[in-house]
């Protein structure tokens, strides 16, 4: 039996349907992905899961009459809603049917994994394992890297890092000495590769290779016109 927390995620855009599973599946959640409200009350009863994950807007069956119908059958699964709306309401309304928490999109894959990790220990204490270890320190050489803290921590130093460049070190990390794509960050980052953004990506860099230039050992390699990889040697 799977030890992994079961994450039940309801989504019909592709792209980000693609990036969300993958970046939970890099962080040791399984998935069990569905995109159409028709078929997520039996994949609910079937998979048993430890976290719902619903878009509101989706065909067949919008994700609030999912929430109240997972809702009826399991009173304390953990329901978080993803939705693109911005109005009162809809927040409300969200919270009426029985959701625990709310996104707006866009959102950054590090709140929406915060706030599952605090739903699952609230609802379940220490019954589920919440995947946070692998998220939530990495050592690197000399350095130790806590993503959910925005902190790079060299020996009794600590660095603050920005939102973005914890996001940027974060997918090199997670990605270490592999080659990751310019256009794979610009995606998960910031949610485009317009040139705009990529000399960011390139400002960020810098900042983070000046972050980490304490140790010799730990690098970001450029890989001209592919992208970057992250070695610790």
């Amino acid at each position: 039996m799977s030890s992994k927390v079961k994450v039940l995620y309801v989504e019909d855009e592709p792209f980000l349907a693609k990036i969300v599973k993958e970046s939970l599946e890099s962080r040791l959640y399984e998935v069990n992905l569905i995109t159409d409200g028709l078929h997520v009350i039996p994949a609910f009863e079937q998979y048993q899961p430890d976290i719902c994950i619903l878009d509101v807007m989706l065909p067949n069956m919008d994700g609030f009459t999912l929430g109240e119908k997972i809702r009826k059958k399991q009173s304390d699964v953990p329901i978080i809603y993803l939705t693109a709306k911005n109005q009162t309401d809809d927040v409300l309304k969200g919270f009426a049917v029985g959701g625990n928490d709310y996104l707006k999109k866009p959102f950054s894959m590090e709140e929406l994994i915060i706030r599952m990790q605090n739903l699952l220990q609230i609802m379940h204490g220490s019954s589920v394992k919440t995947n946070s270890e692998p998220s939530d320190k990495f050592p690197l050489g000399n350095y130790y890297f806590y993503p959910l803290r925005y902190e790079l921590a060299y020996k009794e130093e600590i660095t603050k890092l920005s939102h973005r460049e914890a996001q940027v070190l974060q997918l090199l990390v997670e990605h270490k000495n592999l080659s990751v794509a310019r256009k794979k960050i610009l995606k998960e980052v910031w949610g485009d590769d317009t040139f705009f953004n990529s000399r960011n990506l390139d400002v960020y860099i810098k900042k983070l290779r000046d972050y980490l230039k304490k140790d010799e050992n730990v690098k970001i390699i450029t890989l001209k016109g592919i992208g970057y990889r992250f070695v610790v040697e």
